[in-house]
């Protein structure tokens, strides 16, 4: 197992699914096995599981299909200008990877377990879809509904002008209609999660809203010493990117019936997935280009986010901390913040610390109750997969 250098250093309370958990509990799963016991562990130098028989797209790439289609009917508006903007980033070739539902229709079909009872389902006239695995298939809409409206708001506060390769729609149609796109989304969404009746499903998801709110709050408003801080990066990044993934793997757990037990461990696989998955992300705003990354590359640094690399940078170059005080409107700043980050260990850091997230992934994956299902385990092994796909190419 890895260990990075400044692991003590993370400590506090943040707010999870159930309630308040130490900010250790990013790193150190509670109830997990020990990462050295785990079948499928990730080096950074090996990619041992990659087998073309359990690529995770291709597994579910009918299914994603099929979601495609439902989100495109989703998002039909009365008013011709407001459906262009609503399927602007479901349009055949700019859906993006699809990350999302490919986890939940992954995690879906590796909790195909013997529960306690059976998933209780409402029937309303047909109405209300009562087949467990198109219900799922709804969370896995309504998540990618969630997050391209968490993106178009994004890219309207970072004033971005690209986004999968393509112009942003705040570019494209303006503002104005980029917000009430978003809205619009958020809109169809609920409506979506409201016909599962769930109630325990609702606020799950509903929680996953509110955090993603309260971590693009927390990035525009830091103080000095927040913006300074790991662990403060570490609660903002599971609210921005980690909350989404981990609560609606639970969502699809809690659909299907599953014990607690089980549910934690799927929000547990989604929580330090979603962490590794934006670790990584950080470490590609510096080493990716901006055709890898759908977005222009350096965006953090020049719109002053300080994320991982940089403070892992500058606590071996505190000197650093002047330059980052400093702003980045100079572009002289951003090439000496660049020089002091090639310097340092940052970016190995970083990584170092998104492959211990992506072992406590596995390690979930791996907790969970053993299955004789070929389906099952096969679904379980693509997990694992995407999860060193994160780290090894994302």
């Amino acid at each position: 197992m890895l260990f990075y250098r400044g692991l003590s250093k993370i400590s506090g309370n943040f707010r999870g699914s159930g309630g308040i958990f130490n900010v250790r509990s990013f790193v150190f799963t509670k109830g997990l096995p020990a990462l050295h016991c785990s079948r499928y562990q990730i080096h950074q130098k090996s990619r041992s599981i990659s087998e073309d028989k359990f690529d995770p797209f291709s597994m579910v790439a009918d299914e994603l299909s099929f979601v495609a289609n439902n989100l495109r009917a989703m998002v039909v508006a009365e008013v011709p200008k407001l459906f262009l903007s609503a399927e602007y980033f479901f349009r055949v070739g700019v859906e993006g990877k699809r990350f999302r539902p490919t986890v939940l229709l992954l995690m879906s079909t590796a909790l195909k377990l013997s529960t306690p009872k059976p998933p209780h389902h409402f029937d309303q006239g047909g109405s209300v879809a009562t087949d467990l695995r198109t219900r799922q298939q709804c969370i896995a809409q309504i998540i990618e509904m969630i997050h391209v409206a968490s993106l178009l708001h994004d890219d309207i506060l970072d004033d971005a002008d690209t986004r999968r390769g393509i112009g942003s729609l705040n570019i494209v149609m303006g503002n104005k209609l980029a917000v009430l796109t978003g809205n619009f989304l958020l809109s169809r969404a609920v409506v979506a999660l409201a016909s599962l009746q769930n109630t325990e499903v609702v606020s799950l998801v509903a929680r996953a809203i509110d955090d993603l709110v309260t971590g693009e709050i927390m990035q525009m408003s830091t103080t000095a010493d927040q913006r300074y801080s790991m662990e403060y990066y570490m609660q903002k990044t599971y609210y921005k990117t980690a909350s989404l993934i981990s609560n609606s793997c639970k969502a699809v757990a809690v659909l299907a019936g599953q014990t607690a037990e089980v549910a934690m461990l799927a929000f547990d696989y989604g929580k330090n997935l979603g962490l590794a998955f934006q670790l990584i992300d950080d470490v590609l705003d510096f080493t990716g280009t901006s055709a890898s990354l759908g977005k222009g590359s350096l965006s953090d640094i020049r719109h002053g986010i300080v994320t991982a690399p940089i403070l892992f940078a500058m606590e071996e170059f505190p000197q650093l901390r002047a330059v980052v005080d400093k702003g980045f409107d100079n572009p002289d700043n951003v090439d000496i913040a660049l020089e002091y980050l090639g310097k340092s260990r940052g970016i190995q850091r970083t990584k170092d610390l998104a492959v211990i997230h992506a072992n406590l992934a596995i390690a979930a994956i791996d907790s969970l109750p053993d299955s004789d299902d070929e389906e099952v385990k096969n679904s379980r092994r693509a997990l694992v997969n995407l999860t060193q796909r994160v780290i090894v190419s994302h």
